[in-house]
């Protein structure tokens, strides 16, 4: 059975939410090649509506977990793109955590650099991956994490 284009394209949209939280990580990265600013010109009416909302990041959080993840009414490859996207979207909160707790007190060092443009390539890759898998109309398999989400939603 092939999965509908409104399902696939829903399905990646879900995806700029942990881009939208991976951009503040590649400020030098994007100072470096300020070709890479185009990037993030899709997520930009999402962290408008984050920044402009108290608290936005975290009601499109929940939104996103109880309207369409635990709703059995929504298909399974939305619900199943949505939990994926919102589990790499922890991954990235916390490690936006880590770094303003562990590592920012020892100023903006070359470790801080590396290790943030580190962070901002990983989650490209894993959207650009999971955009790619969605566009096909299958589900983006990262290791770990898919199989969290399949135990959650089944």
């Amino acid at each position: 059975m092939t999965t509908p284009v409104w399902q696939r394209l829903l399905g990646l949209l879900v995806y700029l939410l942990p881009w939208s939280d991976a951009i503040p990580f590649g400020g030098h990265l994007m100072g470096q090649f300020p070709w890479l600013q185009w990037l993030t010109l899709p997520s930009l009416p999402l962290v408008l509506l984050e920044r402009g909302i108290p608290f936005g990041n975290l009601l499109v959080f929940f939104l996103l977990f109880l309207a369409v993840v635990r709703n059995p009414n929504v298909p399974y490859f939305i619900r199943f793109n949505t939990l994926q996207a919102l589990l790499v979207d922890i991954i990235v909160v916390l490690l936006g955590y880590a770094f303003a707790i562990l590592l920012q007190p020892l100023g903006g060092g070359l470790i801080l650099r590396t290790l943030s443009s580190t962070v901002m390539i990983a989650v490209l890759a894993v959207v650009i991956f999971a955009v790619i898998e969605c566009v096909r109309g299958r589900e983006p398999d990262l290791p770990g994490l898919s199989q969290a989400v399949r135990m959650q939603l089944y």
